[in-house]
């Protein structure tokens, strides 16, 4: 018969795998209430008079005919052209990313390789900078855009996101790097590799987790981005999340409120995919930032 001391593990186990079922349950619930309601008509999914009633789907058989209807994704993507935002926030997060990566990989490399003592100050003055609000950024550069004629566009939007977000990728991207031996720089560059071969054709390939961690959080920066994106974009150049807003702004039309629930499942539901293909890469990246070795 198995001892009290014995037993005591599983009882941990047990315990820790309740708690994260619940943990687990409690932060879905939103999600998945969300994307039940996304298929009801308003009058369901906001009922005042019984909650069941976007269960059940009461009002959203008598309007439809059908226990379910995709009222709500059609008038959002085709109505009122969401598909145009969503190709925004496409184009945006592929240059926000592509850019931060490329600059933060070679300057965060450069640092981590400088022996000099500006390396420190100029990644201070980079912390300094990433802990300014976004919205104190923005207001220097609207002036400038507003003579320029420059507002509006997703090119300008572009340019602020990778100045806010360079800072973050050239701190993580460093701390990656000054965890790989220089020894392997100088080993290629003995064997006849230029600094450049070396850096792309060894260190590159041995801190690949690192680039696309630091890539994901990136994307996340732009794809979620609202202050910014709201100040800077004209209407017919909105990314995903301020259109989302323009839908809750005009609630008093029937039928609006569900072009917003349904829009916010179409933009949550993408992260989620995401995540789930990349968590073993972003675990790795993570953890290889954070053990020196």
């Amino acid at each position: 018969m198995p001892s009290k001391a014995q037993r005591q593990p599983a009882t941990v186990t047990a315990l820790v795998i309740a708690i994260l079922a619940i943990w687990m349950a409690l932060a879905a619930i939103p999600f998945l209430w969300t994307l039940w309601g996304s298929f009801k008509v308003e009058g369901d999914f906001f009922s005042k008079a019984d909650w069941l009633n976007a269960l059940s789907g009461k009002l959203t058989q008598v309007e439809t005919g059908g226990r379910f209807t995709g009222d709500g994704y059609y008038g959002a993507w085709v109505q009122e052209e969401f598909w145009r935002a969503a190709w925004n926030s496409v184009v945006v997060c592929f240059f926000v990313v592509t850019i931060s990566l490329t600059l933060g990989t070679l300057g965060g490399y450069a640092l981590a390789r400088s022996t000099y003592r500006y390396a420190f100050w100029f990644l201070l003055a980079a912390l300094i900078f990433r802990a300014m609000p976004p919205i104190t950024l923005v207001s220097g550069y609207l002036p400038v855009f507003f003579q320029w004629n420059l507002w509006g566009h997703t090119a300008t939007t572009i340019v602020v996101l990778v100045a806010i977000n360079q800072p973050f990728t050239l701190w993580m991207l460093h701390s990656f790097f000054k965890n790989i031996p220089a020894e392997l720089d100088e080993s290629a560059m003995v064997d006849g590799c230029t600094r450049f071969q070396a850096f792309r054709h060894v260190i590159i390939p041995v801190m690949w987790p690192g680039v696309i961690t630091t890539g994901l959080f990136s994307f996340l920066l732009a794809y979620n981005d609202f202050a910014v994106t709201t100040m800077l974009l004209s209407s017919e150049n909105q990314t995903m999340i301020p259109k989302v807003a323009s839908f809750l702004g005009t609630t008093q039309t029937k039928g609006n409120v569900m072009f917003a629930v349904s829009s916010v499942v179409s933009v949550t539901a993408p992260l989620f995919l995401m995540i789930l293909f990349f968590q073993r890469q972003i675990v790795s990246g993570l953890t290889a930032g954070a053990v020196k070795g």
